[in-house]
C-alpha cells in the first residue's frame, strides 16, 4: 500500500473492521450510514434551523457554456451549519467514509488508486463527466 493519508486510513479500517466484516454487513452499514448523513442534514434544517432549503427550478441563460453553468447554479441552501450540526454531520460523514473504505477493502480496491483514477477521469472529461 502507498504511503498516503488515504492508504493509512484504509489500513486502519482493515485493522479495526471486525464486527461487520461480512460483505452483507458492510453493504448494509454503508447504506445505513448514508441514511444517517441524510437524516443529520435534514435535522439541521427541521430541528435546529441553522440551514434552510429554498429550492426551485435552476435557470440558466441560454447563451452560456457548460463551464459557466456553475456560476448560475444554486445549492438551494441558506444559512450555515452551527457548531453542533457541523460536528454531528462530520461524524456521520466519517462513519460513511469508514464503511465505504471497508467495502473497498473487501473488494480489493486501493483507495489511492480509486481517487487517482477518478481525478484523472475528471481532468480528462471536465464538465462533460456529468450525466
Amino acid at each position: 500500500m502507498k504511503d498516503t493519508r488515504a492508504a493509512e486510513f484504509q489500513s486502519k479500517v482493515a485493522e479495526l473492521l471486525v464486527r461487520h466484516k461480512s460483505i452483507l454487513d458492510t453493504l448494509s452499514k454503508l447504506q445505513e450510514s448514508s441514511a444517517t448523513v441524510n437524516r443529520s442534514v435534514c435535522k439541521a434544517v427541521t430541528s435546529c434551523g441553522c440551514l434552510s432549503i429554498r429550492a426551485g427550478k435552476q435557470s440558466y441563460p441560454p447563451d452560456i457554456s457548460l463551464k459557466e453553468c456553475k456560476d448560475f447554479a444554486s445549492a438551494h441552501l441558506e444559512g450555515s451549519l452551527c457548531e453542533v450540526c457541523h460536528e454531528v454531520i462530520s461524524e456521520k460523514l466519517g462513519d460513511n467514509l469508514f464503511y465505504m473504505v471497508a467495502l473497498c477493502n473487501l473488494l480489493d480496491f486501493d483507495l489511492d488508486d480509486l481517487i487517482n483514477k477518478e481525478l484523472q477521469r475528471l481532468n480528462t472529461m471536465g464538465h462533460f463527466n456529468l450525466s
